[in-house]
């Protein structure tokens, strides 16, 4: 066999990889956004394929079922969103590590509320599709964070908070705007489109959880100080 060949041969493989992870790259991106809208039972995999741009066959071979393409945006969706938990760090100063993530949370939201409502509508409907996840995955991280938490309190650099119940509180909050748009835009009018106001809410979500965390002598000082 002639090295042109060979060559050819050689680098098929690795074109034929590439090709299918762009295209797997578009089915997901195109399935966010249809999933996001309509939920799992409303989506059909023709309305993927269509917003993909590719024929319902081709779509086919790279997901065989709807539920494998839902299951692996979920996945993605709680990877990523988990990510800034993780980076927490324990031996870091309380307030600025918290303040961190929830920094993170409140820009994820905003860039990415397709995949906030799409989680949302999941764990509405019994988180059917992603149980094991949650339990296998998201329980421990968040029962060492919990933990950290719990440290951080007992060390009198937190005031006396569930640790738990405070991290439901960042989600809950942090991911209202994204959930919740609609409701938001109702209340709010034309200010949500302004100039600023993503800065001005991420400001005020921040005061008011950091504020509530802070220690008391911290917070008095703090109060003292404005």
């Amino acid at each position: 066999m002639a090295r042109a060949e060979r060559k050819k041969l050689k680098e098929a493989p690795e074109k034929t990889t590439r090709i299918q992870e762009i295209n797997r790259r578009l089915i997901l991106d195109a399935a966010l956004d249809v999933f996001s809208t309509y939920g799992f039972r409303g989506t059909t995999i023709d309305q993927i394929a269509e917003r993909a741009g590719m024929s319902k066959p081709n779509l086919l071979y790279y997901f065989p079922r709807k539920q494998n393409i839902y299951v692996t945006l979920l996945e993605e969706t709680l990877t990523e969103w988990l990510a800034p938990l993780a980076e927490i760090d324990a031996e870091g100063d309380p307030i600025e590590q918290l303040r961190k993530y929830i920094t993170l949370k409140i820009n994820m939201s905003e860039t990415h509320p397709e995949a906030s409502r799409l989680f949302a509508n999941e764990v509405l409907h019994g988180a059917p599709a992603i149980s094991d996840f949650l339990t296998k995955y998201l329980k421990p991280l968040v029962d060492e964070k919990a933990a950290v938490i719990r440290r951080w309190v007992g060390e009198r650099k937190l005031a006396p908070v569930d640790p738990y119940h405070l991290i439901f509180m960042i989600w809950a909050t942090t991911q209202h705007y994204a959930d919740f748009d609609v409701q938001v835009r109702a209340i709010m009018g034309s200010q949500v489109g302004r100039p600023g106001f993503k800065e001005q809410t991420a400001q005020a979500v921040l005061s008011i959880i950091l504020n509530g965390i802070r220690p008391r002598d911290q917070g008095k000082d703090s109060a003292e100080r404005e």
